[in-house]
């Protein structure tokens, strides 16, 4: 429990501020805070995990599990789908006018289908994961998360995600793979690239002090952008709709993937990692994908607000299991 209380702490204090700065901030500071997180503070991140990653035993499995992850995520999120249906659709959508024309309806269950999709499947592992898990893990298990991270952010966010969107939401079919063209553009990707063809280097011990330095801060700052972020989502009404995602992301689908995990001999500080990532709140470009490709916008924003919540009560959970099991 100390565990999760320490690791938990800088989650929910640095969030709360959030909240509160983020009725007061014009909106362009946190568009800039999350550009430069995006582009600068999590690159260099990656960059020093990398750099100081030992590469021996089975790290390699990490992008794997990132991958298969979004699978079964998909599978458990699409058969979980008639309970959605039958107990959480919103109102306006479960009833139809009969002087509605048909095509509409079909065409808004569709929409509402793929933000569900995303909201199960997609995690924010670079703000949150990384920021719950550099704390917790022992440094020979920080590649486990760092890995993870990257593999979910590059196929699952602009891979599976983008794929989703374009066949739930616009009318006009677009080919799947215009999606994965954005892949080689994801800077956590040349960062790890960097970092891996840099392994073994000495670097000026100043240059070691910075980029330990920016360790440091990003965690906190990805924190206060995730408060920033939840503090101007559009109300909780309709929280009903958002359980069930919430549920499958921070519990559900984690559940599976730890009993494979635990089945392949992980055990410790690497099982644990792969908890935490696999049981990340619902990631923010959730709001990206429904927007860009015209999927339902009511679902997301609530999605990452109850999931945010629910993966601090789980997270306990996930440590006392990693750490106690034979």
């Amino acid at each position: 429990m100390a565990d999760a209380i320490t690791a938990a702490s800088p989650l929910i204090l640095w969030t709360s501020f959030g909240l509160l700065l983020g009725r007061w901030l014009p909106a362009v500071i946190p568009q800039w805070l999350g550009r430069g997180l995006y582009w600068v503070g999590i690159p260099i991140q990656i960059f020093a995990l990398v750099h100081d990653t030992d590469f021996s035993g089975l790290i390699w499995l990490s992008p794997v599990l990132a991958f298969l992850t979004l699978v079964v995520g998909y599978g458990v999120a699409q058969a979980c789908y008639p309970l959605q249906e039958r107990y959480f659709l919103p109102q306006w959508l479960q009833y139809t006018p009969p002087t509605l024309a048909a095509t509409l309806p079909v065409a808004e269950a569709r929409r509402f289908q793929g933000s569900y999709l995303i909201s199960c499947i997609l995690g924010n592992t670079g703000f949150v994961g990384l920021g719950v898990a550099i704390p917790l893990l022992e440094p020979t298990a920080l590649p486990w998360a760092t890995f993870y991270a990257i593999t979910q952010n590059a196929i699952g966010t602009y891979g599976l995600g983008s794929y989703l969107g374009q066949y739930y939401g616009k009318s006009e079919p677009q080919q799947w793979w215009r999606a994965l063209a954005v892949i080689p553009t994801v800077p956590t990707l040349w960062a790890a690239m960097v970092g891996f063809l840099t392994h073994g280097m000495l670097f000026p011990p100043s240059l070691e002090a910075a980029l330990h330095l920016d360790i440091r801060c990003v965690i906190p700052l990805a924190f206060v952008l995730t408060g920033i972020r939840l503090s101007r989502l559009p109300g909780w009404h309709s929280v009903g709709m958002a359980l069930l995602p919430a549920l499958i992301k921070t519990l559900i689908l984690p559940l599976p993937m730890l009993a494979i995990v635990y089945g392949i001999g992980l055990r410790g500080d690497p099982l644990l990692a792969i908890a935490i990532m696999t049981s990340t709140p619902t990631a923010f470009a959730a709001l990206i994908l429904a927007e860009e490709y015209e999927l339902n916008a009511e679902l997301p924003p609530v999605a990452i607000a109850l999931s945010t919540l629910s993966f601090i009560a789980v997270l306990p959970l996930w440590i006392l299991l990693a750490r106690h099991l034979p």
